[in-house]
């Protein structure tokens, strides 16, 4: 079982090469309200294709919300521009490379690849939101591409956050009481 991060903890450090140039660095961001971290299984993947334009579609309302957006995978350079173009993801912030060790301090499910056009390792799907003091609010981890977290009603979710102050919640360790 992985080790997932905890709401009210420290985000582990995530940094990786960004599509079009330069760094992403979690530790570099500084948003007004949250920093949207949405980990997706590669180019093999129609369901991340369908969440990732969903993503594209939401992201200035994300942005109103002063949530900034990132997507990353553990796919090279050349198959994450292959995502963009294909998939349409305009400028949506796209990292790549992200490395194995990485994605376990995240508690991201690694799988093999078991068909064609699969890579040999890649990460499953998590999402998390994590405060501007690089500490998580919300983590949504899965085990397979289905289950994660709707997007549209997600944007619902953190206007009621932003607006009330909702404190994050699971952040008790294991056993914790």
């Amino acid at each position: 079982m992985p080790n997932t991060p905890l709401p009210r903890h420290p985000a582990p450090a995530l940094t990786f090469p960004l599509l079009g140039g330069g760094t992403w660095s979690l530790a570099e961001q500084s948003p007004d309200s949250f920093t949207l971290v949405v980990f997706y299984r590669g180019l093999h993947c129609p369901v991340c294709k369908s969440y990732l334009q969903k993503m594209v579609k939401l992201r200035d309302e994300y942005g109103a919300l002063g949530v900034e957006v990132v997507a990353v995978s553990m796919d090279g350079e050349a198959r994450a521009r292959t995502s963009r173009r294909d998939w349409e993801l305009a400028d949506l912030p796209l990292g790549y490379d992200l490395d194995a060790e990485t994605a376990r301090r995240w508690g991201l499910y690694l799988s093999e690849g078991i068909k064609d056009g699969e890579p040999e390792r890649f990460s499953e799907p998590g999402l998390f939101l994590v405060r501007p003091d690089a500490e998580v609010y919300y983590a949504a981890i899965n085990s397979a591409p289905w289950g994660r977290p709707h997007l549209a009603s997600f944007v619902k979710a953190v206007k009621f956050i932003t607006e009330n102050d909702y404190p994050a919640r699971g952040e008790l360790p294991e056993g914790g009481r």
